[in-house]
């Protein structure tokens, strides 16, 4: 078999095998959505949600709070010279704060639960698969995925918007401590600029950003864990599988979503639809 020929037939095999993932993939997100949604009362157990909503949610506390802290911290050091060179540091609370909740609070809370409870998700559901666990609820008539994986999504897709705006309060207050404290700007401009740059559309549209952010963190997780194989290995590829696809898809899903949102507000303002009368 030539060379040109055996590049094609491994790219075409290539081709072949993300095909059959992205297929088995979107079957088993399917099969998740017909049972959370068609029959809740199956997984809806306070004994099967309520330790992941801890798990999710109370348990991340503490490092969402240090993510988001630090970097508000660090936005409010690193553009106080720019923002001083044109003489508009009393300006720096409206514009931290207004990419705090846009962009980069949801971001980097999703990030911060993809690598703690993604990683977790998978390796659990891993070691249970590795061990003949799922196959032995398949043989007493238990299904593994109303029982494990739909709990452990909808606990990722409630607590992660709840997170986020933990996130932007903290981050918020970070940069108000050093923008007041340490740079001497007055609370009541810090404040007031806030209000100015912020509005109401982009903390909903940071927190609606989360949920698609935690239910892709939630399906691809378990999702890695329900299919690994090769022993204790295996478990640690699923871990690591499911955190870099997880924060891949974050950073695609913000795109395309950051898109669409400044499109709709363009679409719904009225001061656009005015000038787009006129």
């Amino acid at each position: 078999m030539s060379a040109p020929v055996q590049v094609l037939s491994s790219v075409g095999l290539s081709a072949l095998i993300v095909l059959d993932g992205f297929g088995r993939f979107s079957q088993y997100v399917l099969y998740v959505f017909r049972i959370a949604l068609t029959d809740p009362r199956s997984w809806m157990r306070w004994r099967q949600i309520g330790p992941q909503l801890y798990s999710v949610g109370a348990a991340s506390v503490l490092v969402v709070a240090i993510t988001g802290a630090f970097i508000g911290m660090i936005l409010a050091l690193e553009g106080y010279d720019q923002f001083a060179a044109l003489g508009q540091e009393q300006q720096m609370g409206g514009v931290i704060n207004s990419a705090v909740t846009k962009q980069i609070g949801p971001v980097l809370a999703a990030v911060m639960l993809a690598g703690r409870v993604g990683g977790s998700l998978a390796a659990e559901l891993g070691s249970m698969r590795v061990t003949e666990q799922l196959d032995a609820m398949r043989a007493m008539a238990a299904d593994p995925i109303r029982t494990l994986v739909v709990p452990r999504v909808v606990a990722c897709l409630v607590m992660t918007p709840l997170l986020t705006i933990y996130s932007d309060v903290v981050g918020s207050l970070g940069a108000w401590a050093i923008v007041t404290g340490y740079f001497g700007v007055t609370n009541a401009d810090y404040w007031h600029y806030t209000s100015i740059f912020v509005s109401a559309w982009d903390p909903i549209t940071g927190v609606a950003k989360s949920a698609a952010f935690g239910l892709a963190i939630g399906l691809i997780s378990c999702y890695k864990g329900f299919h690994c194989s090769g022993g204790a290995s295996g478990v640690g590829r699923a871990a690591t599988d499911s955190f870099v696809a997880s924060f891949l898809t974050i950073i695609v899903l913000n795109l395309v979503l950051a898109q669409f949102v400044n499109a709709l507000q363009h679409l719904i303002d009225p001061a656009s639809m005015k000038n787009l009368l006129s």
